[in-house]
């Protein structure tokens, strides 16, 4: 347990991308099995324990301090497994530290009423905070290391010198502690098979267009033009009676969607954006979030938000495998394979003609009608380009919409996870109104937590600091008048009215832009702003 908890601290503290590859490669080298599988496990998310709740963890401390001296500790670090590990008073003469497979294989097989006492039992074996911190993070699944399942995938494939396509396409054939992939990667055994019905593509991205750069460099003869529909990317495949669906990382979310599954007729796999569409229109992501991170879901919700896939790629027809074959050829194969299944569930995404790059500049500054005020900006594939597993340079490039501006006023800020626990860094913020007495106030639009430098936020989190005026726990509510007050750029990537926000608008992915010191707040954007763009993006 204790080189697992070494490899989380250092995680959280290491920013960069490629430091963090080197200590999980490292990490699956030198720990044996099973240790490094359920560690493997744990950073790709693949681990879960239904019995482990933060509410036990909760009641395992207010057993062994004050109550109320342990919730202001939590209130002033603001992360439950870092104020737990901090305050822990551990009782001498303790059982020796347990191993990181002894604590999943108990956890895996506990009942509810045995989990508080293995939380007491492990935390007093613990000599360190560390060891504690990576004992609960790992109990309820909230590593927040900066480490993605993808990131963690490319680990093991750099420990043994293989494709990271390789485990990415093998992966749901696999289950922890992965000993048989370990074989595989240090040449004890041979490669596990992949070949299970309905598995996972590793999928394929596309590369940040740069118009001023790459326009000069590419002819737009080469290239097919779709638009970049506004949903999320998943794939669905049916295979040996099987059907399944799969977010971009390879999470199967079919339980959500037997909807959609059900409408996939022939044996292949479809790659595509998962939308919801009514009468041949695309609605606004909030709809498809109605759907999304459940378990289940009825005939009335599958009714009332209808889901889909706009496809825009064929990975496999029948037992042929299509990957290898250019786009082209895929294009048109998949034209008529979505023509079978003949279901508004698997409806085609059209390609957009242009014969130069003025003309497709023209077309995404200025769509047509319909369905693309949905759509985040266009696509673009090379005729002749497979479909290769990352982000390969050249053959797919997005070229998403400028995002809008408005300029907001802070109103709230909440501590943020892991090490910015002992920061304010989310951020709620607001524009002018006005109340049923004609009076200026602030309603909220929208929330960020990213877009800003680590020195931002030491100036930001001061000035939360000096100028809160209400407490509501690890929130506090910010001095912000037309005269004193902080103004954030915040820019967005869509704009739709909501009925659970106070101000009747929700915001498309919002992030502060930049950090206007030199702006009064009563100069900051009104709702009629936001109005304004909202009519006009649903005239479109």
């Amino acid at each position: 347990m204790r080189a697992f908890a070494e490899l989380l601290d250092r995680l959280s503290l290491t920013p960069s991308r490629n430091a963090k590859l080197t200590l999980v490669r490292d990490y699956l080298r030198e720990t044996p099995d099973p240790d490094r599988g359920w560690a493997l496990a744990a950073l790709t998310g693949d681990l879960t324990f239904d019995a482990a709740k933060p509410a036990f963890i909760r009641k395992a401390v207010e057993a062994r301090m004050d109550p109320q001296l342990f919730w202001w500790s939590y209130d002033y670090v603001g992360d439950l497994a870092e104020a737990v590990s901090l305050v822990w008073p551990a009782r001498p003469g303790a059982n020796r530290e347990p191993e990181l497979s002894e604590v999943i294989e108990a956890l895996r097989t506990a009942s509810r009423s045995e989990v508080q006492r293995l939380i007491e039992g492990w935390l007093d074996a613990m000599a360190e905070p560390r060891e504690r911190w990576a004992l609960l993070k790992l109990m309820t699944g909230a590593l927040r290391v900066g480490m993605t399942a993808r990131l963690a995938k490319r680990a093991a494939a750099e420990m043994g010198g293989v494709d990271p396509a390789e485990i990415e396409e093998l992966w749901h054939a696999l289950s922890p502690p992965y000993e048989d992939l370990f074989a595989w990667l240090e040449g004890r055994s041979e490669k596990p098979t992949a070949e299970h019905p309905a598995r996972f593509r590793p999928v394929m991205l596309a590369q940040a267009l740069d118009e001023a750069v790459d326009f000069g460099k590419l002819d737009p003869a080469d290239y097919a033009a779709e638009w970049k529909w506004d949903g999320i990317r998943v794939q669905a495949a049916h295979e040996g009676l099987q059907r399944r669906l799969y977010t971009r990382t390879g999470d199967d979310i079919s339980r959500t969607f037997p909807d959609v599954l059900d409408a996939l007729d022939d044996v292949g796999v479809i790659d595509g954006e998962l939308l919801v569409i009514r009468d041949g229109r695309v609605a606004p992501f909030a709809d498809l979030q109605q759907r999304l991170n459940r378990k289940t879901v009825d005939a009335r919700m599958m009714a009332q938000f209808p889901a889909a896939i706009r496809v825009y790629d064929l990975l496999q027809e029948g037992d042929e495998d299509l990957r290898s074959r250019p786009f082209a050829e895929r294009r048109a194969r998949l034209e008529a394979f979505v023509a079978r299944q003949a279901s508004p569930r698997i409806d085609l995404s059209p390609l957009q003609p242009f014969e130069t790059w003025a003309e497709l500049t023209a077309l995404r500054a200025d769509p047509p009608a319909g369905d693309p005020q949905i759509a985040e900006g266009v696509m673009l594939k090379r005729w002749d380009s497979r479909y290769e597993a990352g982000r390969p340079k050249g053959p797919w490039f997005k070229w998403k919409r400028d995002p809008f501006l408005v300029d907001a006023v802070l109103m709230y800020a909440q501590r943020g996870h892991g090490k910015r626990s002992s920061f304010y860094s989310d951020y709620t913020f607001g524009v002018w109104t006005q109340d049923g007495a004609g009076q200026r106030m602030l309603t909220p639009v929208g929330k960020a937590y990213f877009g800003f430098t680590d020195e931002e936020l030491l100036q930001i989190d001061k000035f939360v600091r000096d100028n809160t005026i209400e407490r509501f726990g690890p929130v506090r509510s910010v001095r912000a008048e037309p005269h004193h007050g902080l103004v954030f750029e915040v820019a967005f990537e869509g704009l739709q009215r909501s009925t659970r926000h106070k101000s009747g608008v929700a915001m498309r992915f919002p992030r502060i832009n930049r950090i206007r010191w030199d702006k009064p707040p009563g100069e900051a954007d009104e709702i009629d702003a936001l109005e304004r763009l909202l009519r006009k993006i649903e005239a479109r």
